[in-house]
């Protein structure tokens, strides 16, 4: 008599974070990984935000940016191992602009001033010690519907022309179902109230036109630009501002005037497209490095797909894809560089990965014990042209660089950081 087969052998055991940052003392609402990875920006529920080193997982700063929480965070103009400026966006309806923070010994000012730190060790909440970088300037903005900014950086040329670094778009500072852009560092608004102009107002019983916006308010924003569709407008870009709303739905508004750069009440911006795809409010929105195509997720269990450049060709429901998940409750997305992989933050507390082109599951990601509030990846490792003797003094190697770069960075409610080493998923 023959003996019975073996038995299958166990599953893997889950995936476990590499690194884990206590921090914080409240609810993470917003992580960032800087450009060239070296820095993880974590903010929280209370106004504070932490810098900490992807190196020596150590806190660069700590400080209370804002007098209530986090919106938004993140670093602007640096670069191949220089810190940028930082902008925090808070619900206490104020978005600062700081001067980058760097580890001691790194040589980089930023604009005359920077922030240096002693790496004190980041592994509680208690974070005594460590400097405030300086604060530059400030904005007062409207955070009552918890929408955060939209950045755009500005090519280099652009800026030295103009005096103009980025272009920030935030909620109208009067009704939340619009928006406004404004220039940074100069703070002037470009253009007010978008989405405004042109909009129906249906009428009531007694004749009165109800000025509710059907939309609701403004959930989530993307600032961007596509280049001038015609060789005589070679060299001037077209804004496009992406917007998706409390009622689920999803717009492209694109600014369409030659003739003024300023625009107030809307006038001037168009509606390319709009579709309205998912049942409950927009509650995170994405759009990958190469502006290809967008990801948005919601209180419901669906995660849809628009293809941004199709959608202004063609019918824009034909554009866009309805995943249908089992995990209804996400808040937060994020897609990687390369496009190929999303990661989902979900109310439960999970993490899960998914092919953006199939939505095939890659994998689920379970440490927070509450809500996943934001995920962020790091960036492909970029190659830079220093001298040998630099090389030397790096203390990271080439495979621990490469390492690095498939980090995934994921904040929760349960007030802590976790940091993910993904596998290279290749073609997906």
């Amino acid at each position: 008599m023959s003996a019975p087969p073996p038995p299958p052998p166990p599953p893997p055991p889950p995936p476990t974070p590499k690194h884990l940052l206590r921090s914080h003392a409240a609810a993470v609402s917003v992580v960032h990984v800087s450009g060239d990875n070296e820095r993880i920006y974590s903010g929280d529920a209370a106004g504070t935000v932490v810098v900490t080193s992807t190196r020596s997982l150590r806190a660069l700063a700590a400080w209370r940016a804002h007098a209530d929480g986090l919106l938004g965070v993140q670093e602007t103009g640096g670069g191949a191992g220089r810190a940028g400026s930082i902008v925090t966006h808070g619900r206490d309806n104020k978005l600062h602009v700081w001067a980058g923070v760097h580890e001691r010994g790194d040589e980089h000012e930023s604009g005359g001033s920077t922030s240096t730190s002693s790496s004190t060790l980041g592994g509680s909440a208690a974070l005594p010690g460590l400097p405030e970088p300086a604060l530059r300037y400030s904005l007062d903005v409207n955070a009552l519907n918890f929408c955060r900014f939209a950045l755009l950086a500005l090519p280099e040329e652009d800026a030295r022309a103009e005096g103009r670094q980025a272009l920030l778009a935030v909620p109208n500072l009067v009704e939340s179902a619009y928006a406004d852009v404004w220039t940074l560092p100069g703070k002037q608004r470009l253009h007010a109230a978008i989405g405004k102009a042109g909009e129906s107002a249906p009428a009531l019983l007694d004749g009165r036109r109800d000025v509710r916006n059907s939309t609701g308010i403004i959930m989530s924003m993307h600032l961007f630009s596509v280049p001038h569709p015609h060789a005589a407008g070679a060299g001037r870009a077209r804004l496009r501002l992406l917007c998706g709303y409390e009622n689920g739905s999803v717009t492209m508004w694109g600014y369409v005037r030659e003739d003024r750069e300023v625009s107030v009440e809307g006038v001037g911006w168009a509606a390319l497209w709009s579709v309205r795809l998912h049942v409950e409010s927009v509650m995170a929105m994405t759009v990958s490095a190469d502006g290809a195509f967008a990801l948005s997720v919601s209180a419901d269990h669906l995660v849809v797909r628009y293809n941004l450049a199709d959608a202004e060709g063609t019918d824009a429901n034909e554009a866009c894809t309805v995943f249908r998940t089992k995990h209804p409750g996400n808040g937060s997305v994020a897609i990687a560089d390369d496009g190929r992989v999303c990661a989902v933050g979900g109310w439960d507390g999970r993490v899960r990965l998914y092919s953006t082109r199939t939505f095939k599951p890659l994998g689920t990601l379970a440490y927070h014990k509450k809500n996943c509030q934001s995920v962020a990846f790091a960036h492909p490792r970029q190659r830079t042209s220093r001298g040998s003797a630099d090389e030397d003094e790096d203390e990271m190697t080439e495979e621990e660089k490469g390492e690095r770069a498939r980090w995934l960075v994921s904040g929760g409610q349960d007030s802590r950081v976790a940091v993910w080493s993904l596998m290279n998923f290749g073609k997906t």
